[in-house]
């Protein structure tokens, strides 16, 4: 029998397959199709300070082999969240969840992070450092190493200081791939206190109707994703895994057991599925029930063995 139990900054996780935020909403939509607790986990909607409308319509257009969105982070607000979606989910989902954390400010991410820490439910904080649908905000802080220390190293401190009444949760930054040096700023992530990292956010993109002659997305440009990024992603986990000593998420155009596990070769711990649950709702359930069966066709007994097996 194959072993597909994984740790994640020193929680075990009985698969290594997330969704992705943004594409699996709170959970709730997808506990009525599928048991959701056969999930490693699940990283939640990013989530702001205050609600958000997110950005106007048209947000969605298709690619050939992806999809572009301009969501603008819609969400219903942190407060909401924690009094509302936090104990909907319990319900139907009992392992810990991962919470993306998103913001416009350093105090409001360093905010929004020591409220979702301090919940039960809550087993990582997923900084998003890395939307690049929003302005004066997300990747606005994930492009710059200076930058992305800063906002990491203030929730860090914030987070540290919540030990002691038990509300501290490990520290997981989702980056940007829409930078020229992403090792760099991974490195100084980690340097400002990071325990993990997501690679990668969306790419950024465009669609023009012909029609109209005009981008198709009210935003103009928004966050390409699908099976055509995952041998960017790929290339990214894998020069960034030779650079720090963290756990890394694979993220970027998973969509089958085979890309996880050439996601966990590259270097990722856990691997995340994002437009693909929008595709396919039972993508992550399909993924998982696949996983023994394409581990014994490679001949992998333990999956966690198989981590950066490709350097």
């Amino acid at each position: 029998m194959v072993d597909m139990k994984i740790s994640l900054c020193g929680v075990q996780l009985d698969n290594p397959v997330i969704p992705a935020s943004g594409t699996f909403g709170y959970g709730r939509e997808f506990a009525e199709l599928y048991d959701i607790n056969m999930l490693g986990t699940f990283s939640f909607k990013g989530t702001t300070g205050k609600r958000r409308f997110g950005n106007p319509t048209p947000r969605i257009a298709e690619c050939r082999e992806g999809l572009i969105n301009s969501v603008g982070l819609q969400n219903p607000g942190v407060d909401s969240v924690i009094g509302e979606e936090l104990p909907a989910l319990a319900k139907v989902f009992s392992k810990p969840v991962m919470a993306n954390v998103s913001g416009f400010s350093i105090e409001e991410y360093v905010s929004v992070a020591l409220k979702l820490a301090a919940q039960k439910q809550v087993g990582w904080i997923e900084l998003n450092i890395s939307c690049p649908n929003v302005h004066n905000g997300g990747m606005v802080f994930g492009t710059d190493p200076k930058q992305a220390a800063e906002v990491v190293g203030a929730v860090r401190k914030a987070l540290d200081s919540q030990k002691a009444s038990g509300g501290s949760r490990p520290l997981i930054v989702k980056l940007s791939p829409n930078v020229t040096d992403l090792a760099e700023i991974a490195f100084a992530c980690e340097d400002a206190g990071a325990d993990g990292l997501t690679l990668i956010n969306t790419l950024q993109g465009m669609r023009i109707d012909l029609k109209t002659g005009r981008p198709v997305i009210a935003n103009r440009i928004g966050g390409f994703s699908g099976p055509a990024v995952m041998p960017v992603a790929l290339r990214m986990v894998y020069q960034v895994y030779e650079r720090v000593r963290i756990p890394i998420i694979g993220c970027g155009g998973v969509s089958s057991a085979e890309d996880v596990l050439e996601m966990m070769l590259a270097g990722a711990t856990a691997v995340q599925v994002g437009s693909a649950n929008l595709v396919n709702p039972y993508a992550c359930r399909d993924i998982i029930e696949a996983l023994p069966e394409t581990m014994k066709k490679y001949g992998i007994e333990t999956l966690s063995d198989i981590t950066g097996g490709a350097h």
